[in-house]
């Protein structure tokens, strides 16, 4: 059954290689600079490695906007976002598979009534709209570096073509790279919270996440579909849309691998944040329009006559249609996977706020007499709970995400059985597995309980200070809690 649900992420990863391969390499193609087969090949294995190594950043933002908590509501969702790229692949559309997802998404957050994250939302539309314009700038500063160059140097044509064939290749490689570790949340990322896939240590020096497990399969399958079906897609991106010469192809190129990257790397973010400057959010942007968006200003910058506007309307049309097209097939599809197969599309989310939680919040400086109005009040519906915290309380948006995430009952039973088997022993340390011991047998009402107790059993589950100097730490930290939680959640218990 894992396998069948996870086939339509590796649809998707397939239907992203066969129509996102192109912007990576297909103004390089098009121009006839780079044969199909090396432009696959390369593309297939740096989009691998990008999505092993630094494709958990973007997935987290995409998981806020909705956190799809079943296996067989990720699979529709993935599978609408699938077919959804498949048809417009059909019409030779580079369209956004960012898009996609996000309608996908919303598609399910509105079939199960579950809260749209609206920060996270904003925040990715907002890359919809800048990741097109940069992409643009870069292009044209590229453009008028690289001709500056080309008319500075007295190189023999002969080899100036051998030169930017050969950045082309280099471009393309790093293009890949970084298409993978964005898009990489598109393709799997709905599945990261419910694929029971474990950690695996290797010799003590070598840790692969679980997510990382799904971050291959999906780079596999975005690589199966760059070979099979993502030479004709080149032809639009690359030939059709506005005519290129080798030197405008490769700062179309670089341009669109830079504003993929931004978007993606957490170390960047990182340094940004320890010079005191804000960080660039981390999140899936769309490389179609980071492509287009080079390629017109390109076209401005030369003039904008040569734009050839039929298909630009055309790949606008698919932009704009691809979230609806997406969000309607998901919500139809859930209700055929609910109501006729009978098949958990969602499981179901309870908030409580009891005394626990109140003294909680109030340990984080959030104090409400609204609070005792709905105490002890049981909702299984997130956005319904989120209305009634706005008629009660006067918190803001981010108060009410924090009480939303301490109100929220996910059991935690940790079991014996699960405690024995499923604990990778070397990413743990002595005490951190000395303090697991120590809760054999006890069960939590909150996620929060859990962590907390293993806190006040060991300093080695305290978060250092917020600094660069801690940051991995922090963050390997948090993913040891949620994999712990994800074990222990008491649906996955063996005890009676």
């Amino acid at each position: 059954m894992l396998l069948i649900y996870l086939s339509s992420g590796l649809l998707l990863g397939w239907s992203l290689g066969a129509n996102d391969a192109a912007n990576v390499f297909g103004t390089a193609v098009g121009t006839r600079m780079v044969r199909f087969r090396t432009a696959a090949i390369i593309c297939s294995l740096f989009v691998i490695i990008g999505a092993v190594i630094s494709g958990a950043g973007a997935t987290h933002t995409l998981g806020n906007l909705g956190s799809v908590n079943a296996m067989a509501g990720a699979f529709m969702v993935a599978l609408s976002a699938a077919v959804t790229v498949w048809l417009m692949t059909r019409w030779m559309l580079p369209v956004s598979t960012s898009q996609a997802i996000v309608g996908a998404i919303i598609g399910w957050n509105l079939f199960t009534g579950s809260r749209t994250d609206i920060g996270s939302l904003t925040k990715i539309v907002t890359t919809w709209i800048a990741s097109p314009i940069l992409a643009a700038f870069f292009a044209i500063v590229l453009f008028l570096i690289f001709r500056q160059i080309f008319n500075r140097t007295p190189i023999h044509l002969l080899r100036w073509d051998a030169y930017i064939r050969a950045a082309l290749i280099i471009v393309g490689a790093f293009g890949s790279y970084s298409l993978g570790a964005n898009n990489i949340a598109n393709v799997i990322g709905v599945f990261v919270p419910v694929a029971p896939f474990s950690d695996v240590d290797i010799g003590g020096i070598i840790h692969i996440s679980g997510s990382q497990k799904l971050f291959l399969l999906g780079g596999i399958a975005i690589s199966i579909g760059v070979f099979t079906y993502s030479h004709r897609v080149m032809q639009t991106v690359g030939h059709s849309l506005f005519k290129l010469s080798p030197i405008t192809a490769l700062a179309v190129v670089l341009s669109h691998a830079i504003v993929l990257f931004l978007f993606a790397s957490e170390k960047l973010a990182s340094l940004l944040i320890s010079i005191g400057l804000p960080p660039l959010p981390l999140v899936p942007v769309s490389s179609s329009q980071a492509i287009v968006g080079a390629i017109i200003g390109i076209a401005i910058f030369k003039g904008i006559r040569g734009i050839k506007y039929n298909v630009l309307g055309g790949i606008a049309l698919g932009w704009v249609t691809t979230p609806i097209i997406a969000g309607v097939i998901t919500f139809i599809s859930l209700f055929f996977l609910q109501n006729v197969f009978y098949l958990e599309v969602s499981r179901e989310m309870v908030y409580k706020v009891d005394q626990s939680v109140i003294e909680k919040l109030a340990s984080k400086g959030i104090i409400q007499e609204g609070f005792q109005d709905i105490k002890a009040r049981r909702f299984r519906n997130p956005t319904r709970f989120e209305m009634e915290l706005r008629n009660n309380t006067d918190l803001t948006q981010t108060e009410r995400r924090l009480v939303m995430n301490y109100a929220r009952v996910d059991s935690i039973y940790v079991d014996e059985f699960l405690l024995a088997t499923k604990i990778p022993p070397d990413w743990f340390t002595k005490d951190q597995k000395a303090s697991l011991q120590k809760l054999k047998g006890e069960h939590f009402a909150y996620p929060w309980e859990f962590a907390d107790s293993l806190r006040a059993l060991s300093p080695d589950w305290h978060l250092k200070p917020d600094s660069r100097e801690y940051r991995v730490f922090n963050r390997e930290l948090e993913m040891k809690l949620e994999y712990l939680q994800n074990t222990f959640r008491a649906d996955n218990s063996h005890s009676e």
